[in-house]
Formats: structure tokens, C-alpha cells, sequence
């Protein structure tokens, strides 16, 4: 996965060979990438050696996401946005995703959770004009509720 070589302050990841500094911040970013997947630094280590992760395949987006970003600080921060709104719209992220994203990062927000009623399985509708609650059953009748509110039930919707 990378060697520490002993000239100067120089590292090896992948077929680059990159100051010591440069090759912390842009390993730091590629791990930080597999941390926003849910990955623990073991389970990248096992994965790499497996061949699952071919490590090296990460290491030039990482280095133009730097170099972009300007600092290893803003990197991770733009990438932990990104992560937040591809996850929040079930959709897959890379690297390169922040990078298509860049110019829209103060205006990417994570898809809002809506939460709608339900009373035993079936939907539930507010009437604003009468001010009561109405149960949807599967013939689709409105049946006005006629219960309390902790007997709603509230569930995440996607």
C-alpha cells in the first residue's frame, strides 16, 4: 500500500513519490474518502491487501482535490458536504464527485427528511379547513379520526 523510504522526507504510495508532507495530507484525504463510505482504517488496510481497494487508484483525485481545495482542512470539508448530500439521495460518490461539485458546495444541502402520519398501516391527511385529522383506507375512504395524537404514528418516507 505505501513505503516510507529513507531519503530526504520523501514517501512512495502507489507509483508516486511525493514529499512527506504532500503524501500524508493526500493519504489522510483518500482515507477520510473511505471513512465518509463507512470504512474503519483496518477494514481499508484488509481490503487493500485483498485487492478489493486498489489504493493507488485514489491517490491522483486526492492530489488534485489539494490542490484545489488549497488545504487538507477545506479538502476533507468539502468532501464530508458532498458526502452528506449524495447519502442523503442514495446516490455513489468518488473523489471526483466534489470536484464536479465544487462550484455549487455552499449551495448543496442534504434532500430534508419528511415524515408523514400514519394510524395502524394506513396514511393520514390534516383538513385545514375543518381542523381534524382523516385515515385513508385501502378502498380509498376517508375515515375521520376519531383517537388521540400519540396514537399516530410517524414514519420516515423516501
Amino acid at each position: 500500500m505505501r513505503k516510507k523510504t529513507k531519503k530526504g522526507k520523501l514517501k512512495k504510495i502507489g507509483q508516486l513519490v511525493l514529499p512527506l508532507k504532500l503524501a500524508d495530507d493526500i493519504q489522510r484525504i483518500v482515507n477520510h474518502y473511505f471513512y465518509t463510505k463507512g470504512l474503519t482504517l483496518r477494514e481499508i488496510k484488509e481490503s487493500a491487501k485483498k485487492r478489493k481497494i486498489i489504493y493507488s487508484r485514489y491517490v491522483k483525485p486526492a492530489k488534485q482535490l489539494l490542490e484545489l481545495a488549497g488545504s487538507r482542512k477545506k479538502a476533507i470539508a468539502a468532501m464530508d458536504k458532498v458526502a452528506e448530500w449524495a447519502k442523503s439521495r442514495n446516490l455513489d460518490y468518488t473523489i471526483e464527485t466534489v470536484f464536479k461539485k465544487w462550484l455549487e458546495l455552499d449551495r448543496l444541502k442534504p434532500k430534508e427528511v419528511i415524515k408523514k402520519p400514519f394510524y395502524r398501516g394506513d396514511p393520514m391527511i390534516w383538513s385545514e379547513t375543518k381542523k381534524k385529522w382523516y385515515i385513508i383506507d385501502e378502498n380509498g375512504n376517508w375515515l375521520e379520526f376519531a383517537g388521540t395524537e400519540s396514537e399516530i404514528e410517524w414514519r420516515i418516507v423516501k
